[in-house]
């Protein structure tokens, strides 16, 4: 129960106010006084100097500056009246009040404006007076004074630097989630496009094939495209079981670097595309113009899979004719070519999701490089990706 009470500031403050209030009341009967009335003033106006003090007590947070001034005047009363101990100790709370809650401006100026009423308040002590013991007046004005005032300050300080600590922590809580949904929707794109373009060339001769097993009414041609279909589908549920497995190693061992596709096997893909087309009047071509210069492992898979995409594209959009894959260094870049005969067929000879070209993009933006895909010389349709080479990064 006490710590639930201390939870909300208007409880301590009235808590304050009444153990004040109380306490000066206690002294006030017992007569402990820490002076004479100045000028024969009765005492018990010590007592309404003591219950405006507990009154202001109330104003400590809402309004410490206007608290400040009526418990000025109410010190002041009080010490012409006999000064009760509760009545200062209160004003002390007030004066740290006022620098602890105030505004900033008000925080440099109370503690300056204490110092200032301290020297002042001793010369007069020591003018009218002009014996040692004025000093003791100034030392006790200090106390009441400055002392509340700059242990106001300290605990601002260590509030402030506490707040802006908490703030950084959050901000970089805040960054750190950022980043962790970035890095996550990158991998999920990254995915993505390794799904699209492992398994799309597959379905897509499994689409081609078994749409020519059902239109053909052949048992050859029909067992024929039977076994592309199986092939295919045999190929794909491998692919599909090389990245689980990939996924799954690089969790358990991020460290070991999985091995990717290279442009080593750009022959094989050919060759697959040839098997999917079914059409003897298709022809695969390619002209591999690297030179014997190894490439960076980014931009032999980015070209690897911007390959396999635009076979895939041309298996099922291509009209009969030659689809060609041409390789070339360009002042330090790697320079892929993908033409093929623009079809004029009504629709594409298996379905897709058309994600393709936008994983296509994707992949050479991550390189900082350029894609261009379209129609060419009118009756080619080509891609053609500039894939920037980091002579650093080269194996």
């Amino acid at each position: 129960m006490p710590v639930r009470f201390l939870r909300h500031p208007q409880r301590v403050d009235a808590l304050i106010a009444a153990s004040g209030l109380l306490g000066g009341l206690l002294l006030w009967l017992m007569g402990l006084y820490y002076g004479k009335p100045v000028g024969g003033l009765p005492t018990w106006l010590s007592l309404v100097a003591l219950v405006v003090m507990s009154g202001t007590e109330l104003l400590r947070r809402r309004a410490p500056l206007t608290a400040l001034a009526i418990g000025t005047a109410a010190v002041t009363l009080d010490i012409c009246t006999g000064t009760l101990l509760a009545t200062v100790v209160m004003y002390t709370d007030l004066v740290y009040a006022a620098v602890l809650y105030g505004s900033p401006a008000t925080a440099r100026r109370i503690p300056r404006a204490c110092e200032i009423g301290t020297v002042v308040a001793t010369l007069l002590a020591l003018a009218l007076m002009r014996e040692p013991a004025a000093l003791l007046l100034g030392i006790t004005f200090a106390l009441i004074t400055v002392a509340p005032a700059w242990t106001g300050v300290g605990i601002r300080v260590h509030r402030d630097r506490a707040e802006a600590a908490r703030l950084a922590a959050e901000r970089t809580a805040l960054l750190a989630e950022l980043d962790r949904r970035e890095a996550v929707g990158a991998e999920r794109a990254r995915m993505a496009r390794e799904l699209h373009d492992m398994v799309a060339g597959h379905l897509s001769a499994i689409a081609i094939h078994s749409s020519a097993a059902l239109s053909i009414d052949e048992p050859g041609a029909s067992r024929e495209a039977l076994g592309v279909i199986r092939e295919n589908s045999v190929q794909g549920l491998a692919e599909m079981r090389r990245l689980i497995g990939l996924l799954r190693e690089q969790a358990k061992d991020a460290d070991e670097p999985a091995p990717t596709p290279t442009l080593a096997g750009l022959d094989a893909l050919l060759e697959q595309a040839r098997t999917a087309v079914r059409d003897d009047r298709f022809s695969f071509v390619l002209h591999d113009g690297r030179g014997p210069g190894a490439l960076p492992v980014p931009v032999e898979l980015a070209a690897y899979r911007i390959v396999q995409e635009s076979l895939t594209n041309a298996v099922k959009h291509a009209a009969p004719g030659e689809v060609s894959v041409a390789l070339a260094r360009d002042d330090g870049a790697l320079v892929v070519r993908i033409a093929s005969v623009l079809g004029d067929r009504p629709g594409p000879r298996a379905p897709g999701a058309g994600a393709g070209l936008t994983g296509m993009r994707e992949r050479v933006a991550l390189l900082g490089g350029e894609l261009a895909a379209g129609p060419a010389e009118g009756k080619f349709w080509e891609v053609r990706a500039l894939l920037p080479v980091d002579e650093e990064e080269t194996r």
